[in-house]
């Protein structure tokens, strides 16, 4: 045991087994690529051997490792917004009229609560967050996934209050409008 807290740190030969899985679809679920979901995941696993020491045995490892991978997953996502163009493109054109009406009618989610359960519904999450700019999927992810308030979002990304809400608001325009058609494909398609 490492620590001083009532649970016990498993050896770092059994990460990878025990953790590895979930770690991995936390990740992907909020970064949308498999390959930077396997990135992080290796940088939380090698942050945790060498920081073992200061696990306090106060939470669950798993809790523990978790905490590690959301910061792993911050960083990525700053990263992506400091290496990304600027323009992200203005989608409400296309969504909105001159006299700022929507151009199409809206649908309606009658169960949201059980759409938010479905498997294919984060599939097609996923696959839509991946299809974003990235600097509006990571405003998005780090907001809306991870629940980080405006403040903590414009300090982990270094922007201004309104740019984070224009990134947002881009963000979940392009969320409906591809999620409007991969949710029903997605839907149709098997267990991938």
């Amino acid at each position: 045991m490492t620590g001083g807290g009532d649970r016990t740190l498993p050896d770092p030969s059994e990460w990878v087994e025990r953790y590895g899985d979930l770690l991995y679809r936390y990740a992907l679920a909020r970064l949308a690529d498999p390959d930077a979901a396997r990135d992080v995941v290796q940088e939380t696993l090698l942050s945790a051997v060498k920081g073992r020491t200061s696990f306090g045995g106060r939470a669950d490892p798993r809790t523990w490792l978790v905490g590690i991978l959301k910061h792993k997953i911050v960083d990525h996502l700053r990263r992506i917004v400091r290496e990304a163009p600027a323009g992200d493109g203005d989608p409400e054109a296309e969504w909105f009229d001159s006299s700022g009406r929507w151009r199409n009618p809206t649908g309606t989610v009658t169960e949201p609560d059980r759409m938010l359960d479905s498997r294919e519904f984060w599939r097609a999450l996923r696959r839509c967050l991946a299809g974003l700019p990235r600097r509006q999927a990571a405003a998005f992810v780090l907001r809306e996934l991870e629940g980080m308030d405006t403040a903590g979002l414009c300090q982990e990304l270094g922007i201004t209050a309104t740019n984070a809400w224009v990134l947002l608001h881009r963000a979940r325009l392009g969320l409906r409008r591809c999620l409007e058609k991969e949710w029903g494909r997605v839907a149709e398609e098997p267990n991938r």
